[in-house]
Protein backbone atom coordinates (compact mmCIF):
# COMPACT_ATOMS: atom_id res chain seq x y z
CA UNK A 1 0.00 0.00 0.00
CA UNK A 2 1.12 3.07 -1.10
CA UNK A 3 1.23 6.72 1.28
CA UNK A 4 0.04 9.60 0.67
CA UNK A 5 2.21 12.54 -0.26
CA UNK A 6 0.97 15.54 1.68
CA UNK A 7 -1.52 15.44 5.04
CA UNK A 8 -5.23 15.53 3.75
CA UNK A 9 -7.79 17.86 5.80
CA UNK A 10 -8.56 16.45 9.48
CA UNK A 11 -6.35 13.67 9.16
CA UNK A 12 -3.38 13.65 12.48
CA UNK A 13 -4.74 17.31 13.35
CA UNK A 14 -5.34 18.12 17.09
CA UNK A 15 -8.73 18.97 17.29
CA UNK A 16 -7.78 22.76 17.93
CA UNK A 17 -6.40 22.55 14.56
CA UNK A 18 -9.26 21.07 12.42
CA UNK A 19 -11.40 23.54 10.82
CA UNK A 20 -15.27 23.00 11.74
CA UNK A 21 -17.13 21.62 8.70
CA UNK A 22 -19.48 24.72 8.86
CA UNK A 23 -16.20 27.45 9.26
CA UNK A 24 -14.80 29.50 6.43
CA UNK A 25 -11.16 29.82 6.48
CA UNK A 26 -11.14 33.49 7.24
CA UNK A 27 -13.83 33.45 9.43
CA UNK A 28 -12.32 34.29 13.32
CA UNK A 29 -14.43 32.85 16.68
CA UNK A 30 -14.63 35.79 19.59
CA UNK A 31 -11.83 34.65 21.14
CA UNK A 32 -9.66 34.83 18.12
CA UNK A 33 -11.42 38.34 17.86
CA UNK A 34 -10.71 39.82 21.11
CA UNK A 35 -7.11 38.29 20.85
CA UNK A 36 -6.37 40.44 17.90
CA UNK A 37 -7.58 43.54 19.46
CA UNK A 38 -5.50 42.48 22.38
CA UNK A 39 -2.37 42.20 20.44
CA UNK A 40 -3.21 45.74 18.55
CA UNK A 41 -3.92 47.34 22.24
CA UNK A 42 -0.24 45.57 23.16
CA UNK A 43 1.41 46.89 20.02
CA UNK A 44 -0.06 50.17 20.23
CA UNK A 45 1.00 50.65 24.42
CA UNK A 46 4.89 49.88 23.03
CA UNK A 47 4.73 52.79 20.11
CA UNK A 48 2.96 54.82 22.37
CA UNK A 49 5.91 54.02 25.24
CA UNK A 50 8.37 54.57 21.63
CA UNK A 51 7.09 57.95 20.76
CA UNK A 52 7.44 59.14 24.53
CA UNK A 53 10.74 57.99 25.00
CA UNK A 54 11.69 59.90 22.08
CA UNK A 55 10.03 62.76 23.21
CA UNK A 56 12.31 62.45 26.38
CA UNK A 57 9.55 60.87 28.96
CA UNK A 58 10.49 58.79 31.96
CA UNK A 59 8.25 55.79 31.27
CA UNK A 60 6.56 53.01 33.67
CA UNK A 61 4.23 50.43 33.26
CA UNK A 62 1.48 49.47 36.04
CA UNK A 63 2.36 46.15 37.26
CA UNK A 64 -0.77 43.58 35.70
CA UNK A 65 -3.50 44.90 33.58
CA UNK A 66 -5.69 46.06 36.68
CA UNK A 67 -5.12 49.80 36.33
CA UNK A 68 -7.30 51.90 33.82
CA UNK A 69 -3.82 53.30 32.83
CA UNK A 70 -1.31 51.77 30.71
CA UNK A 71 1.56 53.91 30.96
CA UNK A 72 3.10 56.17 33.70
CA UNK A 73 4.96 59.04 32.67
CA UNK A 74 7.73 61.15 34.66
CA UNK A 75 8.66 64.12 32.66
CA UNK A 76 10.28 66.03 35.81
CA UNK A 77 13.77 65.53 34.08
CA UNK A 78 13.14 67.20 31.18
CA UNK A 79 14.68 70.48 31.63
CA UNK A 80 12.73 73.61 31.08
CA UNK A 81 13.38 76.34 28.27
CA UNK A 82 16.37 78.32 30.10
CA UNK A 83 16.31 82.16 28.29
CA UNK A 84 19.94 83.37 30.10
CA UNK A 85 22.56 82.07 32.38
CA UNK A 86 21.46 84.06 35.31
CA UNK A 87 17.34 83.43 35.37
CA UNK A 88 18.72 79.58 34.68
CA UNK A 89 20.63 79.47 37.63
CA UNK A 90 17.34 80.51 39.84
CA UNK A 91 15.29 78.49 38.24
CA UNK A 92 17.30 75.01 38.32
CA UNK A 93 17.13 75.56 42.17
CA UNK A 94 13.55 75.91 41.74
CA UNK A 95 13.32 73.10 40.00
CA UNK A 96 15.53 70.84 41.99
CA UNK A 97 13.07 70.81 44.76
CA UNK A 98 10.14 70.01 43.02
CA UNK A 99 8.43 66.01 43.46
CA UNK A 100 8.37 64.20 40.46
CA UNK A 101 5.47 64.95 38.03
CA UNK A 102 4.07 61.72 37.09
CA UNK A 103 0.97 61.73 34.69
CA UNK A 104 -1.34 57.84 34.26
CA UNK A 105 -1.95 57.94 30.34
CA UNK A 106 -4.72 55.45 29.13
CA UNK A 107 -3.87 54.48 25.53
CA UNK A 108 -5.94 53.25 22.83
CA UNK A 109 -6.05 52.50 18.85
CA UNK A 110 -8.27 52.95 15.67
CA UNK A 111 -7.17 51.42 12.51
CA UNK A 112 -10.52 51.89 10.09
CA UNK A 113 -12.33 54.92 8.81
CA UNK A 114 -15.95 55.04 9.50
CA UNK A 115 -18.40 58.18 7.80
CA UNK A 116 -14.34 59.94 6.77
CA UNK A 117 -13.52 60.12 10.89
CA UNK A 118 -11.39 57.54 13.03
CA UNK A 119 -13.35 55.86 16.04
CA UNK A 120 -11.70 55.57 19.30
CA UNK A 121 -13.66 54.05 22.33
CA UNK A 122 -12.60 56.30 24.94
CA UNK A 123 -14.24 54.07 27.41
CA UNK A 124 -13.93 50.58 29.97
CA UNK A 125 -17.04 48.42 30.33
CA UNK A 126 -18.78 47.35 33.47
CA UNK A 127 -21.15 44.94 33.13
CA UNK A 128 -21.43 45.85 29.31
CA UNK A 129 -21.97 49.42 30.14
CA UNK A 130 -19.42 51.56 28.26
CA UNK A 131 -18.62 53.84 31.45
CA UNK A 132 -16.51 56.24 30.34
CA UNK A 133 -13.13 57.25 32.60
CA UNK A 134 -13.03 59.41 35.75
CA UNK A 135 -10.20 62.09 36.94
CA UNK A 136 -9.45 59.52 39.46
CA UNK A 137 -8.49 56.48 36.98
CA UNK A 138 -6.12 58.64 34.42
CA UNK A 139 -5.00 62.02 33.60
CA UNK A 140 -4.35 61.92 29.61
CA UNK A 141 -6.02 59.54 26.79
CA UNK A 142 -3.12 58.70 23.85
CA UNK A 143 -5.45 57.34 20.34
CA UNK A 144 -3.30 56.31 17.81
CA UNK A 145 -4.02 56.23 14.17
CA UNK A 146 -2.38 53.20 13.12
CA UNK A 147 -2.09 53.37 8.90
CA UNK A 148 -1.47 56.84 9.54
CA UNK A 149 1.30 56.62 12.39
CA UNK A 150 0.05 59.44 14.44
CA UNK A 151 -0.91 60.49 18.16
CA UNK A 152 -3.75 62.56 19.67
CA UNK A 153 -2.92 63.27 23.63
CA UNK A 154 -6.13 64.47 25.18
CA UNK A 155 -5.87 66.03 28.85
CA UNK A 156 -9.03 63.70 30.43
CA UNK A 157 -10.52 67.69 31.53
CA UNK A 158 -10.85 68.11 27.68
CA UNK A 159 -12.96 64.98 26.89
CA UNK A 160 -14.89 64.16 30.16
CA UNK A 161 -17.89 62.41 29.99
CA UNK A 162 -16.85 60.91 26.68
CA UNK A 163 -17.55 57.03 25.76
CA UNK A 164 -15.96 58.06 22.17
CA UNK A 165 -13.84 60.40 19.87
CA UNK A 166 -13.71 60.74 16.68
CA UNK A 167 -10.38 61.60 15.13
CA UNK A 168 -9.81 62.69 11.51
CA UNK A 169 -7.28 62.13 8.87
CA UNK A 170 -4.16 63.91 7.61
CA UNK A 171 -5.36 64.54 4.15
CA UNK A 172 -9.11 65.83 5.57
CA UNK A 173 -9.15 69.69 4.02
CA UNK A 174 -12.07 69.98 6.28
CA UNK A 175 -10.74 71.14 10.08
CA UNK A 176 -12.15 68.85 12.79
CA UNK A 177 -12.57 69.98 16.21
CA UNK A 178 -9.65 67.32 17.15
CA UNK A 179 -7.23 68.20 15.24
CA UNK A 180 -5.81 70.83 17.62
CA UNK A 181 -4.95 67.54 19.56
CA UNK A 182 -2.58 65.74 17.10
CA UNK A 183 0.40 65.29 18.09
CA UNK A 184 0.10 67.83 21.49
CA UNK A 185 2.95 66.10 23.18
CA UNK A 186 3.15 69.27 25.06
CA UNK A 187 0.25 68.73 26.83
CA UNK A 188 1.47 65.97 29.00
CA UNK A 189 3.59 68.41 30.11
CA UNK A 190 1.59 70.80 31.28
CA UNK A 191 0.93 71.77 35.23
CA UNK A 192 -2.34 70.36 35.59
CA UNK A 193 -1.07 66.79 35.22
CA UNK A 194 -1.48 64.88 38.60
CA UNK A 195 1.50 64.52 41.51
CA UNK A 196 1.90 60.99 42.75
CA UNK A 197 4.39 60.30 45.29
Amino acid sequence: MRRRKGQSPGRNQRPAQALPAHATPNAKTPFQREQTTKRRGEISELAFALAAARQGFGISRPYGDSERYDIILDWSHISPVIPNRAEGAVRNLLYSSIRPRLVRVQVKSSTQLQYGLYRVNAHRRINGRAVPYTLAEIDFFAAYVIPEDSWFIFPLTHILGATAVTLSPKRRRKPHINDPYREAWHLLRQPDGLEFA
